[in-house]
């Protein structure tokens, strides 16, 4: 987490969508003093708007799979639009450094193995909610696959649950900056994500 408390944010519905957003998380964990990391993708379930759920899968192979399992916990960070920061932009004289603004969240706590059932409906989840993004392409789904081929791979896998313990981010958007110098990096970004957002805050 960035330490300035200006770029800091706990806001829930902000992270949520943040993750919904760029849902390609790095979970992160740790075995005998060793740090383990693994991308996955991942889903957020919001039933419950004050504890959100993350379900994500990782590769039984992998080393970070039994090191999750065994610790019971794990962080998932997921990164936003970013981008460099030209002190030039800032219109604010020669005494400006450079910077990288982003966004970011980061969930930790408690990780839950799911079951092959359980497994399997967070994958159907999964392709659902991608393919849905593909329109009009009619959508793939795990129906079209052998299911003894399906079985197979769904053993080579384990789906997982998280329910952030903490769950922050960063919004760092040159807050700490003049209005007038915020709208001149914005500008200089163009017509990107991040300029976007640099003009809604």
């Amino acid at each position: 987490m960035h330490p300035t408390k200006l770029f800091q944010t706990q806001d829930i519905a902000h992270l949520c969508d943040l993750i919904e957003a760029h849902p390609f998380a790095l979970i992160i964990a740790s075995k005998d003093g060793r740090s383990m990391a693994a991308h996955t993708p991942i889903l957020v379930d919001r039933k419950d708007q004050h504890r959100p759920e993350l379900r994500f899968h990782l590769a039984n192979a992998n080393p970070i799979t039994a090191a999750v399992r065994e610790t019971g916990k794990a962080l998932a960070v997921v990164t936003g639009p970013h981008a460099y920061i030209s002190p030039d932009w800032y219109g604010l004289g020669p005494d400006q450094v450079p910077t990288w603004n982003y966004l970011s969240a980061e969930a930790e706590g408690p990780i839950e193995a799911l079951d092959i059932d359980e497994t399997r409906l967070f994958l159907e989840d999964l392709s659902a909610t991608f393919e849905a993004s593909l329109a009009p392409k009619p959508p793939w789904s795990l129906d079209k696959m052998n299911q003894k081929k399906l079985e197979g791979l769904l053993n080579g896998i384990t789906a997982f649950r998280l329910i952030p313990k903490r769950f922050e981010g960063v919004i760092k958007l040159n807050q700490n900056k003049t209005e007038a110098a915020r709208n001149r990096v914005a500008e200089a970004l163009g017509d990107t994500p991040l300029a976007r957002q640099m003009k809604e805050i």
